[in-house]
């Protein structure tokens, strides 16, 4: 006789920070998105049209993505200036602790 199992565990979507390369569960982590009219926007839902990449909610991740440019990378598009600087304001006001190593 089969002893009874309990429920499934839940199943977390896993997500890779482009700035750190570390993977994390996709609601620890903020999204930004490239809308089709070709946008740059800071998505809190995680749930806008378009392609998606992820960071850690900290400076440091943040920092690391704009530097080396992983965000144009990932998105598969060179973002505007101003939505490069509106990043940064936003990267600014994280914390500063690193990422969960």
């Amino acid at each position: 006789m089969k002893a009874a199992k309990g429920p499934r565990p839940r199943h977390v979507p896993q997500r890779t920070c482009i700035g750190c390369r570390e993977e994390a569960g996709k609601r620890a982590l903020i999204r930004i998105v490239r809308t089709a009219d070709g946008r740059l926007l800071i998505d809190p839902s995680g749930k806008a049209n378009g392609r998606g990449a992820y960071l850690h909610q900290s400076r440091a991740c943040w920092e690391k993505a704009l530097k080396r440019g992983t965000i144009a990378h990932a998105l598969k598009f060179t973002p505007a200036k101003e939505d490069v600087e509106a990043l940064q304001a936003y990267g600014m006001s994280l914390p500063v602790e690193e990422s969960e190593s």
